[in-house]
């Protein structure tokens, strides 16, 4: 063994937005926040995840449905309280949290470029930016791109 980190969630206690992470601290962010990515609409049906509608939200033009999330303590996530927001065809077009390992950094997900594999839907492109206290967010900085070009369900 060359590195362990026996209790990875802890280990974040007291750090904010601009606390260095170490590179195990990083692998389980990346691992929880892909499978939070991966898994959302279908991790919604998980037992002790509760969500209610909300009120809609207006941006670029249309109107979303947003749908507030609150997740169980044993599913290892960004934060407890989520926000999924839908266009009119019911596809997921933006995700917020606040990323409760970094001092609570309120973020804004956006997904696009949505395509099919395998009979399932899923956004290709994935950017994510800081969110204001009043639920917009801002353009600069982008603080995350994810593209994804290939999915192998099985």
């Amino acid at each position: 063994m060359v590195e362990e980190l026996l209790q990875p969630r802890a280990s974040f206690q007291g750090h904010t937005l601009e606390t260095p992470w170490s590179d195990l601290q990083l692998a389980y962010f990346v691992g929880c926040a892909m499978w939070t990515y991966l898994n959302t609409p279908f991790l919604l049906a998980r037992p002790g995840v509760e969500s209610e509608e909300i009120e809609p939200w207006k941006e670029a033009g249309e109107t979303w449905r947003r749908l507030k999330v609150r997740f169980p303590s044993d599913i290892a996530t960004h934060s407890t309280e989520q926000t999924l927001y839908f266009d009119q065809q019911g596809l997921l077009k933006r995700h917020d949290y606040d990323v409760e390992i970094s001092g609570g950094t309120p973020a804004a997900h956006y997904v696009s470029d949505l395509k099919e594999f395998s009979g399932i839907v899923f956004p290709t492109k994935r950017r994510i930016f800081p969110r204001q206290p009043d639920g917009h967010s801002v353009s600069e900085p982008l603080v995350v791109s994810i593209d994804l070009d290939q999915f192998v369900l099985s």
